[in-house]
């Protein structure tokens, strides 16, 4: 595929995710196969967008093996990230929390990016539904200091004294 065709189906697949409100699962689910299907059935990309469409409409046990085997190409750029969260979170919803906080804590090990503060809100709900409520606190307190005008430092004190990490450090 050429960089323009490429681009071509970056915008088609674009058009089709901001009219999700507007489509029935069945439909949006098809035209996300029908446009997956033009990259390969194996392609990582058709295979996460064809999970992340199922996981929209709740379809999460369809989708969980979809974003495995993504994960299993070569998913280029956030993609790969985004999979990674979209798979916790359906791990968590299906009642496998600490499969979800082991792809997390793993993911973590990648870096920060726009993406971290999501990592971080599921990886909060994952270790709550695990038993592990204090530290889901603590990982939630951390990840919204730096977005507050003022208490930034109290809330990350905080969150370290309830157990989890404190960003930027």
């Amino acid at each position: 595929m050429t960089a323009t065709t490429a681009q071509g189906w970056e915008d088609r697949s674009a058009a089709l995710w901001s009219r999700i409100d507007s489509l029935g699962p069945e439909d949006f689910i098809a035209r996300t196969d029908a446009l997956a299907a033009e990259l390969g059935a194996e392609h990582p990309v058709a295979l996460f967008e064809r999970a992340a469409a199922r996981d929209s409409f709740g379809r999460t046990s369809e989708a969980v093996p979809l974003y495995r085997e993504a994960l299993r190409g070569e998913l280029p750029g956030e993609r790969r990230r985004r999979a990674v969260i979209q798979l916790a979170s359906s791990q968590r919803a299906l009642g496998h929390p600490e499969e979800s906080i082991r792809l997390l804590t793993a993911e973590r090990a990648h870096g920060d990016d726009h993406l971290s503060d999501a990592l971080t809100a599921v990886l909060a709900l994952a270790l709550a539904d695990a038993g592990r409520a204090r530290e889901g606190v603590a990982e939630a307190v951390a990840a919204l200091a730096p977005h507050l005008p003022r208490y930034q430092r109290s809330m990350a004190n905080y969150a370290r004294m309830l157990g989890g990490t404190a960003r930027g450090e």
